[in-house]
């Protein structure tokens, strides 16, 4: 038996969030982080005694489409699976109904669902520092009560989350990372960007039809080279603050 820890953290986020979670569970998991191993999670093939953690950030309400492309070459074999949704203090909508019937789909065994909250990877005022004190004692706690559950080996029934199987659209949003004169070509950003958007020959050039906005490339650029529109970005986080404001709360879905 062996516990894996997968995720897709463009910003670290959603990282934070599964490693507190993982922790908990058995310090000795393993971890695969979509972007950095994309090929070792397509290549996972797990079975009944196998446990997984499968964390991704809600974009827009739903799965990053990259992330399904990822997963829908996996094969869970009745492998134990506890889905996470991370958001930025909005809502999920339909990102746990959407994740659950891909990983069922594949045949993995979803017997509990956290959605929890980190700080917004694009207006970083809401939910800013979180998963903060309060978070991480309350996904431990999470984490006791999917331990105990899997100890009694109960007869599980449907797991009951939240969202329509009528999903909601999401066409993206505008604002994508530009470059800036600090920019010294290294690459990285080009080398990790998880959709292929930026230019290896000249990673000063990324392909806004592509691009996720995910903020991994202003993430990781160690010149602090890339970053967001401050206009647009300020002009966006008017028009979220009504929603985004206010301290939302972790939630767990367990059979």
């Amino acid at each position: 038996m062996s516990l894996y820890n997968i995720y897709f953290s463009p910003t670290g986020g959603t990282k934070k969030v599964a490693d507190i979670i993982a922790s908990q569970l058995d310090k000795d998991h393993i971890d695969l982080d979509m972007i950095k191993k994309p090929d070792a999670v397509e290549k996972l093939k797990l079975d009944q005694n196998d446990i997984c953690i499968i964390s991704v950030p809600s974009y827009g309400g739903r799965v990053p489409a990259i992330v399904l492309e990822h997963l829908n070459k996996t094969v869970g074999n009745g492998a134990k699976t506890i889905l996470v949704a991370v958001y930025g203090n909005r809502h999920i909508d339909d990102t746990l109904i959407e994740l659950y019937d891909s990983l069922n789909n594949r045949g993995f065994f979803c017997l509990a669902a956290i959605e929890a909250v980190a700080e917004h990877s694009l207006m970083h005022q809401f939910a800013a520092g979180r998963p903060d004190t309060k978070d991480k004692n309350e996904l431990y706690n999470f984490a006791v009560q999917i331990k105990l559950a899997l100890k009694e080996d109960r007869n599980y029934s449907k797991l009951h989350i939240p969202g329509s199987h009528h999903y909601k659209e999401y066409n993206g949003v505008p604002i994508k990372p530009i470059t800036t004169s600090r920019c010294n070509k290294c690459g990285i950003c080009a080398e990790e960007c998880p959709v292929n958007a930026i230019s290896k020959d000249n990673p000063q050039n990324t392909d806004k039809e592509i691009c996720i906005s995910c903020m991994h490339c202003v993430s990781v650029c160690p010149e602090k080279a890339r970053q967001t529109s401050k206009i647009m970005t300020f002009v966006a986080s008017q028009k979220f603050k009504k929603v985004c404001s206010g301290r939302k709360e972790n939630k767990l879905y367990l059979n």
